[in-house]
């Protein structure tokens, strides 16, 4: 059902404060989106006896619901741990924001971000993220040039606007997660990291020193992300979300990070183990300092490529 004109143009009132979730906003989220079922293959000479006894040959491609398994119970010791790392769901996870809504589905590894928007409600995203979106949906590419983008690595952005339906998905086989904005906090995000964001997020760019710029994996510039909205970020591998408590430190070796709002500096690891390769400089890890919250993805695209070279 198409949303009502006057309707929307209420909803993407810029001066709305609530982004995240409004008790009278009645736009629905989308649907989840439908798999492939999975088929039984064709009998063989070994079980065609038993396939001709109990099998339907009007329909020999006989659809098998898939089994159901039980996941492994969480050791009462783990459970206990307050700074155990908290990990994404495998669920999908539906919201709303001033404008439209939004469901995150097929996760951990193979995440699709669907939207539905109401008519005029605008939404920025990556370049080359779109998957499909509706007939009715317009597209527009942004390019201001500046040194800081080009050192980024990224000129453009795409904005879709509504009426319609668009899915998003990582270039990768990788998560989403989305990061809700109040206008209070500021979140810096990976060369990598930004998938999409709604209209009130403003986006900008900081530079890092020259030790981050090369041992962190990141490069000289990272996104800064700032105001009222919500942001969608995208990982290489699942995403793993670690609180810092005031005054506890934590290490992340270099190219696993997604987003932070805390500060960290380079710091050299124990001598061997996971951090003594070259990538990582002999030992140097990234030392965040709380209290804050990182997100880390569980693959590292360097070390990915570099293992498919040696194959």
């Amino acid at each position: 059902m198409a949303p009502d004109p006057q309707k929307s143009a209420s909803t993407v009132n810029p001066a709305r404060v609530s982004d995240v979730s409004a008790p009278d906003f009645d736009f629905p989220p989308p649907q989840r989106q439908q798999t492939v079922p999975s088929i039984t293959p064709p009998p063989n000479d070994v079980n065609f006896a038993s396939f001709a006894a109990n099998g339907n040959f009007n329909n020999p491609y006989a659809v098998q619901p898939p089994q159901s398994s039980t996941p492994p119970s969480i050791p009462a010791d783990l459970q206990s741990q307050p700074t155990q790392a908290l990990s994404a769901t495998n669920q999908d996870e539906v919201g709303t924001f001033n404008g439209g809504s939004y469901r995150i589905s097929h996760r951990d590894t193979n995440s699709v971000l669907t939207m539905q928007l109401a008519m005029g409600c605008p939404i920025e995203a990556k370049p080359g993220v779109m998957v499909a979106m509706s007939g009715k949906i317009s597209l527009r590419g942004s390019a201001k040039f500046s040194m800081m983008k080009m050192l980024a690595g990224s000129m453009t952005f795409s904005t879709y606007t509504g009426p319609g339906e668009i899915l998003l998905a990582p270039p990768t086989l990788g998560d989403i997660i989305v990061l809700r904005l109040s206008g209070s906090e500021s979140w810096k995000v990976g060369k990598d990291g930004f998938l999409a964001a709604t209209s009130g997020v403003v986006k900008d760019y900081k530079a890092q020193g020259l030790t981050k710029a090369v041992f962190s994996g990141e490069g000289f510039i990272i996104y800064h992300m700032s105001g009222i909205g919500l942001v969608w970020l995208q990982s290489f591998g699942a995403i793993i979300r670690k609180d810092i408590p005031e005054g506890e430190t934590y290490l992340v070796d270099n190219g696993y990070l997604v987003a932070w709002n805390c500060k960290y500096t380079m710091t050299r690891a124990a001598s061997g183990g996971m951090f003594s390769t070259y990538s990582s400089a002999e030992g140097l890890a990234c030392k965040f300092e709380g209290p804050g919250t990182v997100y880390l993805q569980t693959r590292n695209a360097s070390a990915f490529a570099a293992h498919l070279s040696t194959k």
